[in-house]
């Protein structure tokens, strides 16, 4: 399966903007029909705390601009919206659409971002989630959920084989982010995406480095601090081999499920 992620210099708060560089990187890196593409944490307003002016009003237009992606290139298109609640809270999402134009998953962050106020204005989801593409299960997840090691856990309990992080990840700790990103590949063995942004937002710089890795931690593909769309192959074949080869996951004593986790012979029976 080929994969794009998508690092854009996010105009802040401004949707219509955003698309239009969006649209430009699309039209100079097409991608190919039957790929997954990939957009940063809230890819058309950037990580904003103003819930009330960011988050999707009854139009939708971040949601039908990924649609309307899907459906152009015939690829499944997944990135980062801000929602309302009813409560008026906001809700941190990743949702994705396939080429019919049909949404296929939509995953609530489930860790919002206490150091930088998030979780004052953002609840948290409950549910770590997973979508079919092709013969891959994949697991989309958000930003500081990167910090986590226990929900790509209940994720690769679940059949993903490609783990993928959206974030607006600041410059100021980049390292950790190619860091964890690596070290979630190598732990589940399994293809990670991270799909970050550029540029700059009122508070914090954006340097990029966007990432695909394959299962033992290589880099398939980097990007460096400006706009512009990365890509690689990814072989389900070759990730099978090396599960088969070297089977670490099958050595795990305790398996994450979604209310927690119980030892592998628990978790063996309630699979039963």
């Amino acid at each position: 399966m080929r994969v794009y992620a998508i690092q854009p210099d996010i105009v802040w708060e401004n949707p219509s903007q955003t698309f239009q560089h969006l649209r430009q990187l699309l039209a100079d890196v097409p991608p190919t029909p039957g790929s997954l593409v990939v957009l940063p944490e809230m890819f058309s307003t950037g990580f904003s705390m103003n819930v009330d002016a960011i988050a999707q009003k009854q139009d939708r237009p971040a949601e039908l601009f990924l649609r309307e992606m899907a459906m152009t290139y015939q690829c499944v298109f997944l990135g980062g919206v801000a929602n309302l609640l009813p409560s008026g809270r906001g809700v941190n999402q990743a949702l994705a659409y396939d080429a019919s134009g049909q949404e296929i998953v939509r995953y609530s962050k489930i860790h919002p971002f206490s150091y930088g106020s998030e979780s004052q204005h953002y609840d948290g989801g409950s549910q770590v989630m997973a979508f079919a593409h092709q013969d891959w299960t994949v697991a989309p997840l958000v930003c500081y959920d990167l910090r986590f090691p226990e929900l790509f856990r209940m994720a690769a309990g679940k059949g993903a084989q490609l783990l993928v992080v959206i974030a607006n990840w600041p410059a100021s700790r980049i390292d950790h982010w190619t860091a964890l990103l690596r070290a979630r590949a190598i732990e589940n063995q399994a293809y990670v995406i991270g799909a970050n942004r550029t540029g700059n937002d009122p508070l914090l710089a954006y340097n990029g480095q966007s990432v695909i890795f394959d299962p033992k931690g290589h880099p398939l593909a980097t990007a460096d601090d400006r706009p512009q769309i990365i890509q690689a192959d990814l072989g389900l074949d070759l990730l099978q081999a090396y599960r088969e080869k070297f089977p670490a996951l099958r050595d795990m004593k305790y398996h994450w499920r979604d209310d927690g986790f119980a030892s592998a012979s628990t978790a063996r029976q309630a699979n039963a």
